[in-house]
C-alpha cells in the first residue's frame, strides 16, 4: 500500500450518504445510538494537523437530522482523531443535545485530573484509547490501565478500539481496569471467519467478566460485503451471538459518519439489521435503551 502524502490527506472525503434510506423498523422509546462522531464545521472546530484523512464536514446539525429520521432519541458522540485531543466539537454537540447527547473523550494518558473532572461535568462519560495502526495513540496499555483509578474518581469508563489480533495480549491487561471497559466494534474481528475463530472466542471469554461491555456496532466493518443480496450477514451473525450470550453488556451504534471505511454504508440498512441482531422486542430494548441508560447515565428527564 502506498503511504498517504500530506497533500492527499487534505482532499475532502465523503464518508456518509446525504440521503440514507428510512428504516422499516420502529425503534423503542429512548433508543440510543452509542457510537457516532461529529466533524466540524472547521471554521469553529479545526481539524487536527495530525490527521491522516480530511473528511467532508459532518456537523451536529446533520447528526441530529439523521437521528430524527431514524427514530433515535439518545446518542453518545465519540471524539475522533480527526479533531485530536481538542474535545470542544463534541462538547458543543452535547450542550446542543440538552441531555439527550453525551460523549466519550479522546485524551492523552497525561491528562490532568482537573480536565477529567471538567469533561465529566459537561457530559463526557468515558475516554477512548485507540490501538489501531492508522489512528492516533500516544499511550501504552499499561499507562491506560494505570489511569483507570483516576477515571473511577470522576465516574468515567474506559473505551478501547483495537485490531482483532491484539485481543489476546490486551484482554488480560484490560481485566485489571478499575472501571468498566467498553470494546469498540466487536473487537474488529473478521466476521467472515465465524464464531469459532480464535479472536472471536477470546472476545466471548472476555465478556464472561461483567467488567467488559461491547459495542455491537460495525457489522459493516467486520463484514464489508455491502453490495450483495444479503449485506453484512456475517457481521449480523456475530452481533446476534454477542447479544444473545451477553444481553446486558451490549450497546449499539451506527458509527456515523463512517470514517476510515471501505465503503459508505446506508444508515437505514444498519438500523433495520437490528431486527436480526436482536429479534426479540425485549432484547432490542435491553440493547438500545436499558444498557445505554446504565452505562452512560442519561437523565431520566429527557423527553
Amino acid at each position: 500500500m502506498t503511504a498517504t502524502t500530506n497533500q492527499e490527506a487534505q482532499i475532502p472525503i465523503r464518508t456518509y450518504l446525504e440521503s440514507p434510506s428510512s428504516p422499516g423498523i420502529k425503534l423503542p422509546r429512548f433508543a440510543c445510538d452509542s457510537h457516532v462522531h461529529v466533524f466540524g464545521p472547521t471554521g469553529r472546530f479545526p481539524y487536527s494537523t495530525d490527521r491522516k484523512i480530511t473528511p467532508v464536514e459532518a456537523p451536529k446539525e446533520k447528526l441530529f437530522a439523521l437521528h430524527k429520521q431514524l427514530g433515535i432519541e439518545r446518542c453518545v458522540i465519540v471524539q475522533s482523531v480527526i479533531h485530536g485531543f481538542d474535545n470542544s466539537v463534541v462538547e458543543d454537540a452535547i450542550l446542543a443535545g440538552k441531555g439527550a447527547y453525551l460523549g466519550v473523550a479522546l485524551v492523552p494518558a497525561t491528562v490532568t485530573d482537573k480536565e477529567l473532572h471538567r469533561l465529566a461535568d459537561v457530559g463526557f462519560r468515558g475516554v477512548r484509547f485507540n490501538f489501531m495502526r492508522h489512528l492516533l495513540n500516544d499511550a501504552s496499555i499499561q499507562q491506560v490501565i494505570d489511569m483507570t483509578p483516576r477515571l473511577k474518581a470522576v465516574g468515567m469508563h474506559l473505551q478501547v478500539h483495537f485490531e482483532s489480533s491484539l485481543i489476546h495480549d490486551l484482554g488480560p491487561l484490560l481485566a485489571k481496569s478499575q472501571v468498566p471497559v467498553v470494546i469498540d466494534h466487536m473487537g474488529r474481528v473478521d466476521a467472515r471467519k465465524g464464531n469459532d475463530h480464535e479472536d472471536i472466542q477470546v472476545l466471548f471469554r472476555l465478556l464472561e467478566n461483567k467488567l467488559f461491555n461491547v459495542k455491537v456496532s460495525g457489522i459493516d466493518r467486520i463484514d464489508a460485503q455491502a453490495f450483495i443480496e444479503n449485506p453484512y450477514a456475517s457481521g449480523i451473525a456475530i452481533a446476534r451471538s454477542l447479544v444473545e450470550r451477553y444481553p446486558e453488556q451490549c450497546v449499539w451504534g451506527t458509527d456515523w459518519p463512517h470514517p476510515n471505511h471501505t465503503h459508505i454504508p446506508d444508515d437505514g440498512i444498519l438500523v433495520d439489521a437490528l431486527t436480526r441482531m436482536a429479534p426479540d422486542p425485549k432484547l432490542l430494548e435491553q440493547v438500545l435503551v436499558l444498557n445505554p441508560q446504565r452505562l452512560y447515565r442519561f437523565s431520566s428527564q429527557v423527553s
